[in-house]
């Protein structure tokens, strides 16, 4: 009841519900939310501080590594502390210009995001099909000039997402069915017209990372192509074991996100425990799994990070 007179005597604030209908279990909630933040967190700045200190791992793959590892960090820590404020606290409330700010960064490093699993495959591509031009092709500077590339793409769309809810009009209700802001949630309870908000969020996502798929499925065609032509079943086996730790990750991905879109896009039937559900396996899971793929599927940052935490 405090959260609901908040919104009627301050209109800026917007008020999180967290897991509707589940608010007496938000202490339990907040077990698996907060342990898997605490893995993520661990995991990640883990590779990032062993390809930082290990000059061996100074290489484009191990690069892009550290990219998805800062995505990771960013997009989890934009919704997960906000979350374990409302189920430790009860702080529900968030200002506009919070809630617009959390929208900004959650979308902007999901196309980052998307963007470096692209060049990753593209990093792949070049490993097995090329291998004796990949340090040529793919340097060090030619990684980070993609990878700010990526990181432009995804600023200069995103930019109008937080003015375009900044003009929108919102009446009495305030309240948002969820643990974080998401864009179409926030139009959805404004009173103003949001033809042009449902339209963004339906055709930014699918020409951004349609065309990271259509580049990502190009890459792996040609691998495959490659592979096939390869004789031996030793080659094989090396060549696609390369790839495997990038399919997953790309995998956990791509898939929550399809439909972490489609349920908010046509929402009609989908309750906002099913909602919440899908954002957890794509803000919580990945980036919690994705440092320990990439250590078990790679070789040599496996043996470096076994050098630091395995130390007697």
């Amino acid at each position: 009841m405090a959260a609901l007179n908040l919104t009627h005597s301050d209109p800026s604030i917007f008020i999180l519900m967290g897991v509707p209908g589940m608010e007496d279990a938000h202490i339990w909630i907040s077990i698996p939310f907060s342990t898997s933040y605490i893995i993520s967190l661990l995991g990640n700045f883990i590779v990032l501080f062993v390809v930082w200190k290990e000059e061996t791992l100074h290489k484009p793959m191990y690069l892009l590594i550290s990219m998805l590892a800062l995505t990771d960090i960013t997009k989890s820590s934009t919704v997960v502390p906000k979350a374990l404020c409302i189920f430790w606290f009860n702080l529900k409330g968030i200002t506009v210009r919070g809630c617009l700010t959390q929208i900004f960064f959650l979308h902007s490093v999901s196309f980052v995001q998307s963007a470096v699993l692209m060049i990753m495959a593209f990093d792949r591509y070049v490993a097995i099909c090329n291998p004796l031009r990949y340090t040529t092709i793919l340097t060090n500077e030619r990684i980070a000039m993609l990878g700010l590339a990526g990181l432009v793409r995804a600023l200069l769309f995103m930019v109008p997402l937080p003015l375009t809810l900044s003009r929108l009009p919102f009446c009495d209700n305030h309240i948002i069915p969820h643990t974080h802001c998401e864009h179409m949630l926030l139009a959805m309870i404004s009173c103003g017209d949001i033809t042009f908000n449902r339209m963004y969020s339906f055709v930014v996502p699918y020409v951004l990372m349609g065309s990271d798929l259509m580049l990502i499925a190009l890459s792996y065609g040609l691998i495959i192509r490659a592979v096939l032509r390869i004789s031996s079943k030793r080659a094989h086996q090396k060549a696609l074991n390369t790839c495997t730790a990038h399919i997953c990750v790309m995998l956990m991905f791509y898939i929550p996100v399809l439909f972490t879109t489609l349920t908010i896009r046509f929402s009609g039937g989908i309750t906002p425990l099913v909602r919440i559900i899908l954002n957890v396996l794509y803000y919580l899971i990945p980036p919690m799994l994705n440092p320990i793929i990439y250590r078990v599927k790679t070789q040599e940052l496996r043996d470096k990070v076994g050098k630091y935490t395995c130390r007697r």
